[in-house]
């Protein structure tokens, strides 16, 4: 039978921001967690490195799903890709080395759990199909059927980053938990994430958002690392803009 955990805390899309991740690795009730689930995009930034090393280094503690920008970078690396949609993921690939290369190549693209109240969850990165396709919280009952279409009938919940902001929905009776973004949050600054077990209790840390702008500055070698912190770290795109670029990217304009 497969282990049961009480209470997990799950991070999404880290995106190589040491100084948001360390805020809430800090927190009382992540340290106290049975596990730590990552889904996915955990490098594509400014400190990938760092931010590798220090979740490695809370060995087993931590459970690893791989996303779309992860797979980029090792892709951009092992040179199957020439360019990265996401202008500071060449930056990012070229800080890692051919061991964290090899390391991010090997994470699951999905991962299994059984938590308290909760029963059977499914963690992945966008949807448990694929890794970048775009499922939003106001997306149509019709486009949940299709990227849910083929999981075990025991899988209760489904647990997604890829889209930055946080939500709780029902979806063809399952439950579907977005923990947002911890290094790049859209609609409110903060580093965003989530408890499991045995409810869902979306979370926000705040941190020193100027002191960690200015120290990624100090530590960061990208040319427009200014311009990348300040705006993605004050969380300047609202959640209203965002939904409403990438709707159409659900197939919403299809149906």
């Amino acid at each position: 039978m497969r282990e049961e955990y009480g209470r997990l805390a799950v991070l999404s899309d880290v995106h190589g921001v040491l100084p948001a991740l360390e805020a809430v690795l800090a927190e009382p009730e992540v340290a106290a967690a049975d596990r730590i689930v990552l889904t996915g995009d955990i490098t594509a930034g400014p400190q990938p490195g760092a931010v590798l090393d220090l979740l490695r280094a809370q060995g087993e503690r931590v459970l690893w799903v791989g996303g779309n920008a992860d797979r980029e970078l090792v892709e951009y690396r092992r040179g199957e890709r020439t360019e990265i949609p996401d202008p500071i993921g060449p930056f990012a690939a070229r800080e890692l080395t051919e061991e964290q290369v090899d390391f991010l190549a090997a994470l699951p693209r999905t991962l299994t759990l059984r938590v308290r109240g909760l029963g059977t969850v499914l963690f992945c990165h966008a949807t448990p199909r694929d890794d970048e396709e775009v499922v939003l919280v106001d997306s149509r009952p019709a486009r949940w059927a299709e990227v849910l279409t083929g999981l075990d009938a025991d899988i209760g919940t489904v647990v997604c980053g890829h889209t930055h902001m946080p939500y709780v929905r029902l979806a063809h009776g399952r439950l579907v938990v977005n923990p947002g973004s911890v290094g790049m949050p859209y609609g409110r600054p903060g580093a965003h994430w989530c408890l499991l077990g045995p409810g869902t209790d979306l979370r926000v840390t705040p941190y020193d958002v100027p002191a960690a702008v200015a120290r990624l500055v100090r530590e960061c070698a990208y040319p427009d690392i200014a311009e990348w912190a300040g705006y993605f770290l004050h969380a300047r795109a609202t959640d209203t803009e965002v939904l409403a670029a990438w709707g159409p990217r659900d197939g919403r304009a299809d149906s």
